[in-house]
């Protein structure tokens, strides 16, 4: 059993997205703010957190990248707003997808499910032994572990199946779409935004100057490509 907790300051979300999930069989955490939601998640193991943003005490954002020091487990964002800079926001500060309110429970719950397929892979629950290396990037797929000419990386999963990608296709280049259908398996709507934060994250994490890239480069007009020898 998956333990997820929500975390919103509106009472009716919570119980809402309570009874959307627990029915799918989740085992659910509830916390009114980020200082909460800290506290629940050093006392127990979380899957995955839904997070709003905007709450007292401590909004999401901070929380989120307080989280982000000691778990890898999948955020996603509950925004009552639909602008992009809100989205873009949430996924600087580690989240791995958003939703917008008001949300439709099926949305939620397809989600959730694919957020959660992602992290079980990366936990080890389906085992393929065979490593990928580029350059000094290696990813070890029995593991789910990434080095950096030796050194542990720390990716999100979805950071790491965006890498995954790339370093299964060295040279080949994918659109934000693309990327966007293979990592998400859904339809790559507002694909552009959410991929380059992504892109940035994986460059902050890989490359020794992240705004002269070795390794992820852009291919003006058409996507992105993962450069090096294997």
């Amino acid at each position: 059993m998956y333990n997820l907790l929500i975390c919103d300051d509106d009472r009716d979300i919570r119980n809402a997205l309570k009874i959307y999930l627990s029915g799918e069989g989740y085992h659910i955490f509830e916390a009114e703010n980020g200082k909460e939601a800290l506290d629940i998640m050093a006392e127990n193991e979380i899957h995955l957190v839904l997070m709003d943003i905007m709450m007292p005490k401590m909004d999401g954002v901070s929380a989120t990248a307080k989280l982000r020091e000691s778990s890898n487990a999948p955020v996603i964002f509950l925004t009552a707003k639909s602008e992009d800079s809100d989205k873009i926001l949430g996924l600087t500060a580690g989240a791995d997808d958003y939703i917008t309110k008001p949300f439709n429970p099926l949305e939620v719950i397809a989600r959730v499910k694919a957020q959660l397929r992602r992290y079980a892979y990366l936990g080890g629950m389906e085992k393929k032994e065979d490593t990928l290396s580029v350059g000094g990037i290696e990813l070890d797929d029995s593991g789910k572990s990434v080095t950096l000419n030796g050194e542990p990386v720390s990716l999100t999963p979805t950071e790491y199946d965006i890498l995954k990608l790339f370093i299964e296709n060295p040279g080949k280049v994918f659109s934000s779409k693309d990327i966007y259908r293979t990592v998400w398996s859904s339809d790559p709507l507002g694909a552009e935004g959410t991929i380059a934060v992504h892109i940035r994250h994986l460059r902050e994490k890989l490359e020794i100057d992240p705004a002269n890239p070795r390794y992820l480069k852009v291919v003006w007009g058409k996507g992105y490509k993962l450069e090096g020898k294997k």
